[in-house]
């Protein structure tokens, strides 16, 4: 088992949501320093489980590092907790999937900046025998026939981007999701929520890119996509010296460039698997957030 997905284990996810034990912080992010290759340079960036699950890091870390040589270690959380992490200056750069948290962050002095890097969407699972009858209309009628049948719904609960959209989406179809029957949060990660609706039969709200890397679908199928709500963004950010004085703020930035430029946009581009492509390049300069 590799140190993200140990990370990532329901365990050690209700660990790292606790913050009142320092020193499990102080034991993870020695073990992360004695991982790193001798003499490199280390940095952490706390970001989501859809972007690590997905396998996108171990595509694009590998070769930012071959022209930096800088290692990153990725802290995979629901994007809150993610956001969290770096609020504590306990990650250098984060990199994550809600804009409005992300807007926050940086307005809070927490970032100087927050770039546009790539976007994917979500898409709206469930059995491929659709007892709730969603396919073929749009997100909000979906849901509102997912509440008015009574079938299972799953949803991460976990304060990450695609449950903070899953949220959004239930606001404004004028439904309270916890007042379903069928409705379960399992407070997990993507990958997790995948295999609880896989074997149960559960609809969920899922974004393509973890979706496509994943095996265990079981009956699952795409029921609906294409709506302009499930639009995803993704930002990345350096945390702020002003807030951590003790950050690596020079080589965050340096991740941060690498990822906007030509270089690291083509790598995004690249990802693939079995020919669909993941996630889509978005930097742009006129898309950045900046602090007042």
């Amino acid at each position: 088992m590799t140190l993200l997905s140990c990370l990532s284990t329901p365990k050690n996810q209700r660990r790292l949501q606790d913050r009142s034990k320092p020193s499990f912080w102080l034991g993870l992010f020695s073990a992360l320093f004695l991982l790193s290759p001798l003499g490199a340079e280390t940095i952490v960036m706390s970001s989501t489980t859809s972007t690590e699950q997905s396998g996108l890091f171990a595509h694009l870390l590998p070769k930012f590092r071959e022209v930096s040589g800088i290692t990153v270690k990725v802290v995979a959380l629901g994007t809150g907790q993610a956001l969290d992490v770096a609020r504590r200056g306990d990650a250098d750069v984060v990199f994550v999937h809600d804009r409005a948290a992300e807007d926050r962050f940086v307005s809070e002095g927490f970032a100087e900046r927050r770039y546009d890097v790539m976007y994917n969407d979500f898409v709206l699972i469930g059995p491929a025998s659709d007892p709730a009858g969603i396919k073929g209309k749009d997100l909000i009628s979906a849901l509102k026939q997912i509440a008015s049948s009574q079938v299972l719904f799953t949803s991460r609960g976990d304060r990450s981007g695609t449950h903070a959209a899953e949220l959004r989406f239930w606001k404004t179809a004028a439904i309270e999701p916890a007042a379903l029957v069928g409705y379960k949060a399992c407070g997990c990660g993507m990958g997790q929520a995948l295999n609880i609706a896989a074997a149960s039969g559960s609809y969920l709200l899922a974004d393509r890119g973890t979706w496509l890397s994943f095996k265990n679908r079981a009956d699952l199928a795409i029921l609906l996509e294409g709506d302009q709500r499930l639009f995803n963004p993704y930002g990345v950010m350096a945390v702020s010296r002003k807030k951590h004085p003790h950050v690596k703020a020079e080589a965050a930035e340096k991740l941060v460039q690498w990822l906007v430029s030509s270089q690291g946009q083509a790598a995004i581009a690249s990802y693939r698997i079995a020919g669909e492509a993941l996630f889509f390049p978005s930097a742009k300069g006129s898309n950045e957030s900046r602090r007042p």
